[in-house]
């Protein structure tokens, strides 16, 4: 075989959302901190062939993301990683992190020690600290320290030729979101809803940000509403969450990145103080527990620490590769598979 790229990745699940790890075969990503590698991923032509060599068929799905897992910048860091997506690279993910240490631990990368193992990782957005409960060779859970969360306006009203107005928290929980209470686009979270909330949520992503500009007050890396995560209450208090996800799919997981935005927000309106625990449901039916840790500031506003609590399962291991006269190295995506947004990969 004659190929001119070889990338080894370990297939992880969190909660149903899969997060592969690219373990082996990773180029040098060019950029002095994390930020900065994945601000060339977004916007180097390199950067962006990797990404649709991931991530487009025939080598990629529309389901899930790949990380790329670094060197560490931090001195306090075991490993870095950026969370490659069919759009763009992204800055940060809570499901994303549970799979990335387990696959630190479980692939033997970080060694694992028992009953707990401390994993940080550094993101685009900052360290997240990692504490795993390991048995018999397993992580079994992890607990996620995330970075500080920050609401960036409540109740923003969004005119829509579908809704009339819908009102959206826009948020930072590691990347920015727009929260929307589902009831306003007259549909529930449930999974025969799925194609309905995803179509909804790319709608209203296109609105809001041709419509409201935002940029991260530390890293201008970070910018835009990357996501709109839909939201409800169920009868035993959980949240149930949808996060709807370019170019037109559902997270699988609860959300962690969502759900610590989600936190800043309940917060803001005095609904969460210190000390407390909240459980947030997917559109599967699985569970984070979320929790608040502290009470912080970013660039002078108010903001909180998350903590995002959840599972990684591996499922496989494999190997992409690339033969040089592929006509298609530069991958694809069809709407019958990627939905109508898939014109535009």
């Amino acid at each position: 075989m004659r190929w001119k790229r070889t990338i080894q990745l370990l297939d992880v699940h969190c909660e149903g959302e899969i997060g592969r790890v690219a373990i082996g075969g990773v180029p040098k990503i060019p950029g002095e901190t994390v930020a900065a590698q994945l601000h060339w991923l977004n916007t180097d032509p390199k950067g962006t062939e990797l990404r649709r060599f991931l991530c487009l068929e025939p080598r990629g799905a529309p389901i899930g993301s790949v990380n790329l897992l670094l060197p560490a910048k931090h001195p306090d860091a075991d490993a870095a990683f950026v969370i490659l997506q069919p759009d763009q690279a992204h800055a940060s993910s809570g499901s994303n992190s549970i799979c990335v240490t387990t696959a630190l631990l479980e692939s033997g990368i970080v060694e694992m020690k028992e009953p707990e193992t401390v994993v940080t990782l550094e993101t685009a957005a900052g360290l997240v600290k990692a504490v795993a409960t390991c048995r018999d060779g397993r992580c079994e859970k992890v607990r996620l320290t995330m970075v500080p969360a920050f609401v960036h306006q409540l109740d923003i009203e969004i005119e829509t030729p579908h809704w009339g107005k819908v009102k959206a928290d826009i948020c930072y929980g590691g990347i920015f979101y727009a929260l929307i209470d589902v009831r306003q686009i007259n549909l529930t979270i449930e999974k025969a809803n799925a194609a309905g909330l995803v179509q909804a949520g790319m709608i209203l992503k296109e609105i809001i940000n041709r419509d409201i500009p935002v940029v991260h007050p530390e890293i201008p890396a970070i910018s835009g509403v990357a996501y709109v995560m839909f939201r409800d209450s169920e009868p035993d208090g959980a949240v149930r969450t949808c996060t709807t996800m370019w170019p037109g799919r559902a997270d699988r997981s609860p959300c962690g990145t969502g759900s610590s935005a989600n936190l800043a927000a309940l917060h803001a309106r005095g609904k969460a103080k210190a000390g407390d625990i909240f459980k947030s449901r997917s559109i599967i039916g699985s569970e984070f527990e979320v929790g608040l840790q502290a009470i912080t500031e970013v660039a002078g506003r108010p903001a909180i620490i998350p903590t995002i609590t959840g599972r990684g399962f591996t499922f496989g291991l494999s190997q992409v590769a690339l033969d040089p006269f592929d006509p298609h190295s530069g991958g694809f995506a069809l709407t019958d598979v990627w939905g109508p947004q898939a014109g535009e990969i």
